[in-house]
């Protein structure tokens, strides 16, 4: 747990804002010895030009280069707004309670859409009473679309984040669907009790997450990825559900 917290892009991140302040001072102090005085929005543009550019050399990817250009202009707008402090506080709860351990499991909230889910749906359409789980499953649009369609299945969704779980819950019961959703960790599941795991996760976790389907799903069962591909062995299928988006992967077992 330790190490997979260490290596998270968020923490880098956070040590780059750091260092990116650290090197801001030296210069603006330098510019200052030399008579020139930057004003405090030329200040923020400069730290986040440099959050930015150590970003790109630590490897980072390109959406921590753009929270890096625009993390020190944007408190400075955001001080000028004079907002009540309780607002930003529950801004820090929504996000937590959507994103949750996203800076540990490197796994974002991705929604998949409607063309993903009928391709699902025909991939296991010969498969009577299928047991599918979705892991990360948001806010279970999968998992109630696939329930309503086939009412002998067995859909399920696991979802770590609260608010995605909650909402997913309230839309099930709201409609009188069947679905089931879990608030967890995948990790923890065993995939032997699937015949079928959908996932649309990230390229940071596909190494870890075929491992585990390796290690535990039965002969005859599918993994299914949505855009995210792995490499350690080629899919034996792969559909396309848009027309120049991303594809959806196969692998049989």
């Amino acid at each position: 747990m330790l190490q997979q917290i260490l290596r998270a892009p968020a923490l880098k991140a956070l040590l780059i804002q750091v260092l990116a302040f650290l090197l801001m001072l030296l210069l603006v102090y330098g510019l200052a010895r030399a008579g020139l005085a930057l004003p405090l929005l030329a200040v923020a543009v400069l730290q986040g030009m440099l959050a930015a550019l150590l970003a790109w050399r630590a490897g980072l990817a390109r959406w921590w280069w753009a929270i890096g250009l625009l993390f020190a202009p944007a408190l400075l707008a955001a001080s000028w707004l004079d907002l009540p402090p309780v607002l930003f506080l529950l801004a820090f709860i929504f996000l937590l309670s959507l994103y949750w351990s996203t800076f540990r499991t490197q796994v974002p909230f991705y929604p998949s859409g409607p063309r993903v889910w009928r391709a699902v749906a025909e991939l296991v359409q010969d498969r009577p009473g299928v047991r599918l789980i979705d892991i990360g499953s948001g806010l279970g649009g999968l998992v109630l679309d696939l329930s309503r369609r086939r009412l002998d299945a067995q859909v399920t969704g696991i979802e770590l984040a609260p608010l995605p779980w909650l909402l997913s819950r309230l839309r099930a019961r709201l409609s009188g669907n069947r679905a089931h959703f879990v608030r967890g960790d995948y990790e923890e599941l065993d995939f032997a009790d699937y015949e079928v795991v959908f996932a649309y996760l990230s390229p940071a976790v596909m190494a870890a997450l075929w491992s585990k389907a390796e290690a535990e799903m039965l002969p005859g069962s599918m993994l299914l990825s949505y855009e995210f591909k792995i490499t350690a062995r080629a899919p034996d299928k792969t559909i396309v559900t848009t027309e120049g988006g991303p594809l959806l992967y196969i692998w049989c077992f």
